[in-house]
């Protein structure tokens, strides 16, 4: 009897067991695990931010919904460098299953991080490779691939000289620590080169010495061209209020650094650089390798222009380049 009543006992508590697994078991069969992504940003400005909200959107259009089907932990280091270590630690220890990087920075201290398991996902970041971020844009290696912006730098030139045609020395400006920036920097200077302009270099440590740096060089030029450098475009405004002042243009790299001053540019949608980013972040967390997953590079720029600018400086849009912005591209009044 005794055998009986344990032989009982076990066979219910086996198809409870049983139930379970086919019952609520199956619904955790069923039930994917929510995957989290971390996003780390430099630091905010216009630029920046619009990639973070385009990697957002990317990565929606697969169907990965923040709060829903994807957990997004946005992590911004204000510029500060020990920040951009400890929170891309943050991300690895506490398992992340892909992280994104805006701005070179933050970047290089994702993939030193995530060493070779964690993939990273490049948003808009300048020459990748330049950076020691990848082997290449064909195939980037490892556990690392992503987007890049790359400047229209030839047309940036081209249209600083049909917009101020007196212009005899160009003064072109970037950040020390910003590689993206320096890169462009330097590349502009070797067109200027070759296309006959002269120019002069100048750069910044950082924010703080916009200022002085800026009113040395509105008295030594007669345009200038601040290239995608997150430095110079947090200090856009204080650079353009000496500028503005010695009735010197700014030729920016991109649409919201016009937007805060300058003059005019053929600018790469940053929205849209981030939201290539999302969906190749998209792809990578169903499954898609990395390694092999070559770089996507966005050069197009749409026309940008500043009405209330040029008013400051005397300066009138041709027909062409006003009808361009007003039908391709963006007119800030």
């Amino acid at each position: 009897m005794k055998r009986m009543i344990a032989f009982i006992s076990a066979l219910v508590v086996f198809l409870g067991v049983a139930f379970f697994m086919t019952g609520n078991g199956k619904q955790t069969a069923n039930t994917k695990k929510v995957p989290t992504v971390g996003i780390l940003q430099l630091q905010t400005h216009p630029a920046l931010d619009a990639i973070h909200r385009g990697v957002v959107a990317g990565l929606k259009e697969y169907g990965y919904v923040p709060g829903k089907t994807v957990k997004i932990d946005y992590q911004n280091a204000q510029g500060d460098q020990s920040n951009l270590k400890t929170m891309s630690q943050k991300f690895v220890n506490e398992d992340a299953d892909e992280v994104v990087g805006i701005a070179t920075p933050a970047a290089q201290a994702l993939v030193s991080a995530a060493g070779k398991s964690t993939p990273v996902i490049l948003a808009g970041i300048t020459d990748p490779s330049g950076s020691g971020l990848i082997k290449s844009d064909s195939h980037p290696g490892a556990n690392v691939t992503g987007t890049s912006g790359e400047s229209p730098l030839k047309s940036h030139l081209d249209l600083m000289r049909e917009l101020v045609p007196n212009t005899k020395t160009v003064g072109i400006i970037y950040t020390t620590s910003d590689h993206g920036g320096e890169y462009n920097a330097k590349k502009f200077a070797k067109i200027c080169k070759q296309e006959g302009v002269a120019y002069k270099m100048f750069t910044i440590a950082n924010t703080n010495d916009m200022q002085t740096v800026a009113e040395k060089m509105a008295s030594e030029v007669d345009a200038v061209y601040a290239p995608q450098d997150n430095g110079v475009a947090s200090a856009m405004k204080t650079l353009v209020s000496v500028t503005n002042k010695a009735k010197v243009p700014v030729i920016p790299a991109v649409d919201t650094m016009v937007k805060a001053g300058g003059l005019a540019t053929l600018s790469v949608d940053q929205y849209q650089l981030g939201k290539l980013s999302g969906e190749m972040a998209a792809k990578v967390l169903k499954g898609k390798d990395t390694s092999d997953y070559a770089i996507k590079v966005i050069s197009k720029g749409k026309m940008t222009l500043n009405l209330s600018e040029a008013k400051k400086l005397g300066i009138t849009f041709p027909a062409s380049v006003l009808k361009e912005a007003k039908t391709k591209g963006v007119v800030y009044q």
